[in-house]
């Protein structure tokens, strides 16, 4: 299976059953669109964000096909001015690529520093899905073991009303 072993082994000690996927690499939503067309589940947009000072960093997750703008954002966190981490900072603190992007690799911030913004619309999902720290696979999980994923990460998290 594609994917970081260690996502795996924290699925099986949880045990989180999933659906996996492999499909070839994809670094856009329009890209991954064309993986998705038998997967039943709500896929989302995983999006890095860091501060103006470089010192604090967000994971914003909201459904794929909603837009969202940077200056709508900062409103919405009130976190200040942010702008897309750099693929060092990506790196560094969630053990991801561009193109993976994934709340899964929550499991690599091992200082907890990823705070993660959730739009409250997603808890209506019965089914979720997101790369498995790389973007050749997507898994599928029911929305109640991605919150028990997400309690057992240890970082912080809060759900908003990311758009109307």
């Amino acid at each position: 299976m594609n994917g970081d072993p260690a996502l795996y082994k924290v699925l099986n000690e949880l045990k989180i059953t999933f659906d996996y996927y492999e499909h070839p690499a994809v670094r856009t939503i329009d890209d991954a669109r064309k993986c998705w067309i038998d997967i039943e589940a709500t896929h989302c947009k995983n999006l890095f964000f860091r501060n103006h000072k470089g010192d604090k960093h967000y994971l914003v997750i909201l459904e794929h096909s909603k837009d969202l703008s940077i200056h709508d954002l900062e409103q919405r966190l009130k976190q200040g001015k942010l702008s897309f981490a750099s693929d060092q900072r990506l790196e560094k603190y969630l053990g991801l690529t561009p193109g993976s992007v994934s709340p899964f690799g929550l499991i690599n911030d091992h200082s907890k520093h990823v705070h993660v913004f959730l739009d409250e619309n997603l808890k209506q999902s019965k089914k979720i899905s997101f790369h498995p720290c790389t973007n050749t696979a997507s898994l599928v999980i029911s929305y109640a073991d991605f919150q028990r994923f997400l309690d057992c990460t240890g970082n912080i998290f809060e759900y908003l009303k990311l758009y109307d």
